[in-house]
């Protein structure tokens, strides 16, 4: 029997760590790379089925990427001009009236202690406003501003440099997705072909039921975010509720969001209510998104999401949650999907096997 010398398997071992590590490190230098090509993959995925759809009412391949690129330009283009008007006017308006209120301070008109006194004491005449004053007093003369405002500044840095990297990550984003969309079949194919010949056949069919059970999928997410960000603009237009076409496009992004993302946009929405308008419009927002979650949840997704899933729902709270701990926001919505894709490859290649054996 051959004996290894201690030296050649330590150097072995030594080099396939050093190997792992060097892997690692890579894939962790390139996350945010990983992370914007996974984003534009999957969404790319979920455009397929829309360039499909133009494909079969007689386009051309060229065409049905021209009309699908264009349908996507209109409704954020109209985005934009429902949502930055309507931001920039009440900014105005917000500072406008913080503008009136330092101005009274200066000729004090206005004193801001004054009124937190005068309100304080009226609102709870049992509560040793004073006192509470005094302790406020204390705090503010024990600050230090010189390291508050410094603090300040690197938060500042940090919130435009974030701005900054948002923005170019989206337009990254939008690129590769355009690429991905346009060279989808070229990219399967070129896929397919690291399969065996003898089982590309059922590689490819496998293949395919999972693009097109992720591409349903983020389409299914996004008509039940169109239909909760309609309802919403109608129904919040009714109510007077405050800046309704801000609140349904709320309403709309935050349903792109599986599991937690309607109860979250509808709790935004319902305290906007409560803060800008009244408590008998935040009590119908809340009744109103009470019962919409329930049609949602038993009316609306099951039919939706027939063609895109079928996982059950343990498995979609598990696979949420575990895709929002790895990958945050990404991970939550592709996690649904994944989950599909593992379960067709249970059902469809590891149930027959052991069947066989």
């Amino acid at each position: 029997m051959k004996i290894q010398h201690p030296f050649r398997t330590a150097l072995i071992a030594t080099l396939g760590v050093g190997v792992g590590i060097l892997i690692l490190t890579g894939v962790q230098t390139l996350s945010t790379v990983l992370l914007y090509i996974g984003t534009a993959l999957f969404l790319a995925l979920g455009l397929d089925p829309v360039v499909s759809f133009f494909e079969r009412r007689g386009l051309p391949r060229w065409g049905a990427l021209l009309a699908t690129f264009a349908g996507l330009l209109a409704i954020a283009t109209a985005l934009v001009l429902i949502v930055v008007p309507v931001l920039v006017d009440q900014i105005a308006k917000l500072v406008q009236q913080i503008q009136t209120l330092v101005e009274s301070a200066v000729d004090q008109e206005w004193n801001p202690v004054t009124v937190a006194r005068d309100w304080l004491t009226q609102t709870f005449p049992l509560l040793q406003v004073d006192m509470v004053f005094s302790y406020v007093n204390q705090w503010w003369n024990g600050l230090d501003f010189a390291e508050i405002g410094a603090s300040l500044g690197t938060g500042l840095l940090s919130f435009g440099a974030g701005i900054v990297a948002t923005a170019t990550g989206t337009i990254i984003v939008l690129i590769l997705t355009i690429y991905f969309t346009a060279s989808m079949r070229s990219l399967k194919r070129s896929v397919y072909q690291l399969a065996p010949a003898s089982k590309r056949e059922r590689f490819v069919g496998l293949s395919e039921q999972i693009t097109a059970s992720v591409g349903y999928y983020v389409m299914g997410q996004v008509v039940l975010g169109a239909i909760n960000g309609i309802l919403s603009a109608i129904f919040l237009t009714i109510i007077k509720a405050p800046f309704p076409a801000v609140l349904a496009v709320i309403a709309f992004f935050f349903s792109l969001i599986p599991l937690v993302g309607t109860l979250t946009g509808s709790a935004i929405i319902v305290l906007a209510c409560l803060g800008l308008a009244s408590p008998l419009t935040a009590l119908v927002a809340l009744v109103w998104y009470l019962v919409y979650m329930q049609v949602e949840a038993y009316f609306l997704s099951p039919r939706i999401m027939s063609r895109a899933v079928s996982v059950p729902g343990a498995v979609v709270v598990i696979a949420a949650l575990a895709g929002g701990s790895l990958l945050g926001l990404l991970g939550a919505l592709i996690a649904i999907p994944v989950a599909a894709s593992v379960l067709i490859i249970y059902r469809q290649v590891l149930i027959p096997r052991q069947n066989e054996l």
